[in-house]
């Protein structure tokens, strides 16, 4: 079934600290945010910088596309979590294609997005829209059996991608699905 994607608002709280909490342990280790049930949530809304993948009614993924400050204002930074069983069926490009739309949409020049360097199949997703990497961090990610990670930091120069798009007539391709 196809999901659809919906800003996240208050109507969702409940439902989105649901998932978050039936994720495994290793994939709460990369979400920056605290998870600890729905005020924990309620904290972290930004309206108009997230939202989730639905499908029947159920929270199937998350994604924010979150401006960085001050003199890094014109990046955002992407963040993204699909749930395990959703995973492999393209919900995660799915997600990413809609951050990067809304990217133009807040006028941000750049997105990034970290990416733990064992995650294959994330970074090639992320290569595969357009992503390049911009840095290796050795050992900066510690997960909650403390262990060291590699971080990859992957960026989209989605200003220069939106100019060439409607530079050769294809501003249909930027139009939300």
């Amino acid at each position: 079934m196809t999901p659809i994607v919906v800003e996240l608002d208050a109507d969702h709280v409940d439902a989105l600290a649901r998932f978050l909490a039936e994720l495994p342990d290793g994939d709460l280790t990369f979400v920056k945010e605290d998870v600890g049930g729905p005020e924990a949530v309620r904290a972290w809304m930004r309206p108009g910088r997230q939202w989730l993948a639905v499908i029947d009614g159920e929270i199937v993924g998350f994604v924010a596309v979150l401006p960085l400050r001050g003199w890094s204002d014109h990046v955002g930074e992407i963040r993204l979590v699909v749930h395990p069983r959703h995973r492999g069926a393209g919900l995660g490009r799915t997600l990413a294609r809609h951050a990067l739309l809304r990217a133009l949409d807040q006028a941000l020049a750049q997105v990034v997005v970290e990416v733990v360097a064992d995650q294959e199949a994330l970074l090639g997703m992320f290569s595969g829209l357009g992503f390049t990497g911009e840095a290796l961090l050795t050992d900066h990610v510690r997960d909650r059996s403390g262990g060291l990670h590699d971080l990859v930091l992957l960026a989209h120069h989605v200003e220069a991608t939106s100019a060439a798009m409607r530079a050769i007539g294809l501003e249909e391709e930027l139009a939300p699905e």
